[in-house]
């Protein structure tokens, strides 16, 4: 039985008005694989979404710690942005429930590999960017930085 979504977009605090757009960032390749259609993986999102939520959390940084220098800068948002960080606010919202795996992909786990979690993280910041705008994807993002 599948998760209702609209549970997650509660999590998320955004609605979609494209759905197409988050059914993409839950779709991991090894179920689009499967249905035979790549190019509707979360592969692309997952691209869009790491810049996306780099420039939130460099914003973020910025603004709050005036003081800091570039480097420590830089470590606070490295730190923010890597998988393990990604991944963890994956699990704070029970995304990998949310994610359509190929069979492959399910038996072996993947709900709980850190790197599918943190790839549709990422790809899930990418699908509320483009349906709901840059504010909309700063708004889900701060919680979690």
């Amino acid at each position: 039985m599948t998760p209702d979504v609209n549970v997650l977009q509660q999590k998320a605090g955004h609605v979609f008005k494209n759905t197409e757009l988050m059914e993409r960032a839950l779709t991991h390749s090894s179920y689009a694989n499967e249905k035979g259609s790549v190019k509707d993986s979360n592969e692309r999102l997952e691209f869009l979404g790491d810049s996306v939520l780099g420039l939130i959390s460099a914003q973020y940084f910025f603004t709050k710690y005036k003081d800091r220098p570039e480097g420590q800068l830089t470590k606070m948002r490295s730190a923010a942005v890597c998988e393990e960080a990604c991944c963890g606010f994956a699990r704070e919202i029970d995304l990998g429930n949310y994610l359509l795996l190929g069979c492959g992909e399910e038996s072996a786990g993947g709900r709980e590999r850190t790197s599918i979690l943190a790839d549709a993280f990422e790809a899930f910041i990418a699908a509320i960017y483009l349906d709901g705008g840059f504010d909309a994807a700063k708004q889900f993002v701060l919680p979690f930085i």
